[in-house]
């Protein structure tokens, strides 16, 4: 039995530029981090003066860190994206950018229980597809049904 992913689209190729983005992330990453944000002021806000004096610099300088650190883990999180041109398949994961020409791409999955989609390449290796998040659902399954439309359309590579 097929996965979901590879079950007969009933929607049409979409149109090029087009660009799938996660969901569920980036509403994870953006009501989390407003929520952490809102917090931790409010906590900070809430020592009498005395609290406050006693972090140090460094104390201090510690809590920014993380808090930068939080911000850019979530920000390349959020960033994920597959874009299909008409000359290439952009995919972008974190803070690297794939420029894949569409012969190079030779299919794309999403199993059942799997995190995120991934891309096989005609050379025989995989990369993540992290803008089809599992966790998405029929909306992941639905822009990996078009993305296998598209590479359909596309062809296979000459050999």
């Amino acid at each position: 039995m097929p996965a979901a992913s590879e079950r007969p689209a009933g929607r049409a190729v979409p149109s090029l530029p087009h660009t799938w983005r996660p969901m569920g992330v980036r509403l994870a990453v953006v009501g989390f981090g407003l929520t952490l944000l809102v917090v931790c002021a409010a906590a900070w806000f809430g020592f009498d003066d005395e609290t406050r004096a006693r972090f140090t610099f460094l104390q201090r300088a510690t809590l920014l860190a993380l808090g930068a650190g939080f911000a850019t883990i979530g920000w390349a999180l959020g960033r994920s994206r597959v874009t299909a041109e008409s000359a290439a398949l952009v995919v972008v994961n974190g803070f690297r950018t794939r420029r894949l020409a569409w012969e190079q791409v030779v299919a794309v999955h999403l199993p059942a229980g799997a995190p995120w989609a991934t891309l096989d390449l005609a050379d025989g290796t995989t990369i993540s597809a992290m803008a089809f998040q599992g966790s998405d659902g029929k909306v992941a399954r639905d822009g990996v049904r078009q993305l296998r439309a598209l590479i359909a359309r596309a062809g296979p590579a000459d050999d």
